[in-house]
């Protein structure tokens, strides 16, 4: 499994907000420039998260992006099914309930099973306040990941 370049730069972008937080609102220009992304390619991921409630946004000369939550609140996982759609190892983990009509002859599924919860688990358990508290720990106000 792979994460692609938006999953990793939505991470990027709630830890930017979460990280320069003072009630004001925050430009897509400053986040740009402080993360290295294109203004093009983050219209795309607020877009996304918006409309998941994950962002809260303001139009005009004074607008830009607040987070909707506290960071303690975003998940990595979360974060991830958005901007990737479904992180399952293999296809047929995708819905909820396996559709796979060789599931129950399956030698291989307990292997990701196994692994689908491993990833779940660990991607539900880190959120945006763990990588603020991170990159504090490291001297962080430079720190990108």
């Amino acid at each position: 499994m792979k994460i692609s370049t938006k999953g990793r730069y939505a991470v990027r972008l709630l830890y930017d907000l979460a990280q320069h937080n003072t009630g004001e609102w925050i430009s897509l220009k400053d986040v740009s420039k402080r993360q290295g992304i294109s203004i093009k390619y983050l219209e795309q991921i607020v877009r996304q998260l918006s409309i998941c409630g994950y962002l809260k946004s303001l139009r005009g000369p004074r607008g830009g992006y607040q987070l909707s939550k506290k960071p303690s609140e975003y998940t990595i996982g979360d974060v991830l099914e958005i901007t990737e759609g479904s992180i399952a190892p293999v296809a047929c983990l995708d819905d909820e309930t396996n559709q796979c009509e060789r599931y129950y002859d399956c030698p291989t599924i307990f292997v990701w099973e196994g692994l689908d919860k491993v990833v779940r688990d660990y991607l539900g358990s880190v959120t945006i306040q763990d990588i603020l508290d991170r990159a504090a720990s490291k001297g962080g106000n430079d720190f990108v990941i």
